[in-house]
């Protein structure tokens, strides 16, 4: 498949690959203390490289793990010479080791995997094959959830469906199983802002997509680190840095509330004229709770913008890179890019 370049500025980024008589491919792997994990993702992972007619590196991200995640990650890139072990300075959050992933893979394209073997490896061969039929963006869509709670179900959808009604984007049964062609990319790490949501960035990319089923894989050691609290918050943050609508919801309430007032004081008026006046407080207290209760929650609001806007403003980097089992690298902050957690 020929090279993908951007005609600007960016054609002479560090990571750009040299014309091979192979394809290279990147597989970038995220891990949080997934010490029982290691090995047997990347041996899993290999083995499925190793069949294919390609070049490869896999880049493993180790997010601030406080378990042996980066001493398994050190030892495995011992053994085999195709596997790059980067450890980042602190748990940032999956989203910057993705951001960190991609930055430093060099493939002709890029295969995101979490680490837990719930995106198989097996579908590889076939998301690089539909990539050498022209595609650009091949992402994997899930056929089922395995073995999910009723709940947690029930919190996806209804998080998908409100995310579709407030951004436009469709995410249900998405996943961050994907394939990204080298300009794709290139183009995701010209991005500025420090809040990200990868998921759903990019898809708002566009290029040139096709999606392909896959089902998710039992866990096969270890537990998931996302609990309800955090997935919570990464829904939060993906919904106010991808969209203005809840802004727009508050004045929608402030109509609302004004058509509520109209009627209220036609009607106390008619009674009050007909001698029925209401007697009692309830009715104020009431609406004054409710009143009260709508601006607090459009304060919030307001306030969890204006955060975002100060992350965005301070422009720290998204992550700092602690080490790397890359010999031929020099370590060095990442600068034009960030996020905090």
């Amino acid at each position: 498949m020929p090279r993908s370049t951007l005609t600007n500025e960016y054609d002479s980024v560090e990571h750009r690959v040299e014309k091979r008589d192979v394809d290279f491919i990147s597989v970038v792997i995220p891990f949080y203390n997934e010490s029982e994990q290691i090995f047997m993702t990347l041996e899993t992972t290999e083995r499925v490289l190793q069949t294919l007619d390609i070049a490869y590196e896999i880049v493993a991200i180790d997010d601030g793990s406080v378990d042996s995640t980066w001493q398994e990650l050190s030892k495995y890139s011992m053994k085999s010479s195709n596997v790059r072990a980067i450890r980042l300075s602190r748990n940032f959050g999956k989203e910057a080791a993705i951001c960190a992933g991609l930055a430093e893979a060099k493939g002709d394209a890029v295969i995101l995997m979490d680490g837990d073997l719930q995106h198989p490896p097996r579908y590889i061969p076939e998301m690089i094959a539909l990539w050498r039929e022209g595609y650009e963006v091949v992402e994997g869509v899930k056929t089922s959830r395995g073995k999910e709670s009723r709940f947690s179900r029930f919190t996806a959808n209804l998080f998908y469906g409100i995310f579709a009604k407030l951004s436009g984007i469709r995410l249900k049964d998405a996943s961050d199983f994907k394939l990204l062609d080298r300009k794709v990319v290139d183009y995701w790490n010209t991005f500025t802002e420090r809040d990200t949501f990868f998921r759903a960035l990019s898809s708002w990319m566009g290029f040139k997509r096709i999606t392909f089923p896959f089902e998710v894989d039992e866990r096969k050691a270890g537990g998931s680190k996302w609990g309800f609290l955090k997935l919570a918050r990464l829904s939060l943050n993906a919904v106010i840095s991808f969209s203005s609508r809840p802004l727009i919801l508050i004045s929608g309430l402030g109509v609302i509330f004004l058509v509520m007032f109209f009627v209220l004081a036609v009607q106390t008026l008619v009674r009050y004229f007909g001698g029925n006046a209401a007697t009692g407080f309830t009715t104020v207290i009431l609406l004054q709770l409710l009143i009260g209760s709508i601006v607090l929650i459009s304060l919030g609001l307001l306030g969890l913008y204006v955060a975002s806007l100060f992350r965005e403003v301070k422009g720290r980097p998204r992550f700092f890179i602690a080490e790397t089992t890359d010999l031929n690298s020099e370590t060095e902050p990442e600068l034009d890019t960030g996020s905090e957690e």
